[in-house]
């Protein structure tokens, strides 16, 4: 199968991440994978995104997998074979004509959660247009030390909470290298306004490292509270509560950590990911 990937983003963040571990899934699953992105994009094995090269490319492609919402648009225009769109956020669809015919264009789409899923539904995308494909995370061999700071991510993005988590009073460590942090982090404290699923939290998950997260979009469906992770409302005194209640419950904190992991590792791997997107692509290209 040969696959064209396209993205226009122009920064690393969590939809790039995500398509990076997708290409390294379907490598391993024999998929020949092609990516068009954008001119500054730090995706390997790629070619700057114009409309020639989508034109021409697609054309010996079985299908596109289009990764964005400006790639989706550029799909509907300019792609010469089926279309797979993945849908990452949870903001409504616009209901206007254009946006009819553009959603009306791809043979599929592959939504990373139930709440994503329900609101193309809502706009009138076809039940049998929509897939279910959850973000996937790579599985560490050792889990964190917990032993570090109470970690938030460092984002220029107005919805993540910045503002809120400042008004908590919590001693918090901004990091945008999660990975690393996640090594030694006692808590990771995921607050936003919107959020299609969370993969930061899933990597979290992954690593051992106990979740506070809104209770806003899919985090619900992977943050369970009292189970994987603890839910928390927007309010700064919440927020507060939940960290200070970790801190000094260190069982309840152990027990969130290993069945965050347990979750990630039955559910959420990317190679899990990866096999979930190709048993959707079969279904178009038959």
């Amino acid at each position: 199968m040969r696959v064209l990937h396209l993205d226009t983003g122009k920064e690393r963040r969590g939809g790039q991440i995500q398509l990076e571990l997708l290409l390294e899934g379907l490598r391993g699953l024999g998929v020949e994978s092609r990516v068009l992105a954008a001119a500054r994009s730090e995706h390997a094995e790629s070619a700057e995104l114009t409309v020639g090269r989508l034109r021409a490319w697609s054309r010996s492609a079985d299908l596109v997998h289009c990764h964005d919402a400006r790639s989706h648009t550029l799909a509907a225009l300019w792609a010469r074979c089926p279309v797979v769109v993945s849908r990452r956020v949870i903001f409504p669809v616009k209901t206007g004509l254009l946006s009819k015919w553009k959603y009306g264009r791809p043979s599929l789409f592959l939504a990373i959660s139930n709440a994503v899923a329900c609101e193309l539904l809502r706009a009138g995308v076809p039940e049998r247009k929509v897939e279910i494909v959850p973000d996937g995370v790579r599985l560490p061999a050792e889990v964190s030390s917990r032993s570090g700071p109470l970690v938030a991510l460092e984002t220029d993005d107005p919805l993540k909470g910045r503002a809120l988590l400042r008004a908590t009073g919590l001693a918090i460590h901004y990091v945008r290298e999660l990975e690393a942090s996640f090594r030694t982090a006692s808590a990771f404290l995921y607050i936003t306004e919107s959020e299609g699923l969370g993969s930061a939290a899933l990597l979290a998950m992954a690593y051992g490292v106990p979740v506070i997260a809104s209770r806003v979009g899919g985090l619900p469906e992977i943050v369970v509270h009292q189970s994987t992770g603890l839910l928390v409302n927007n309010h700064a005194v919440e927020i507060a509560a939940a960290a200070g209640r970790l801190k000094s419950d260190a069982e309840l904190a152990a027990r969130l950590a290993a069945a965050g992991r347990r979750m990630v590792a039955e559910r959420f791997t990317f190679e899990q990911m990866a096999r979930k997107t190709v048993a959707a692509y079969q279904r178009v290209v038959g």
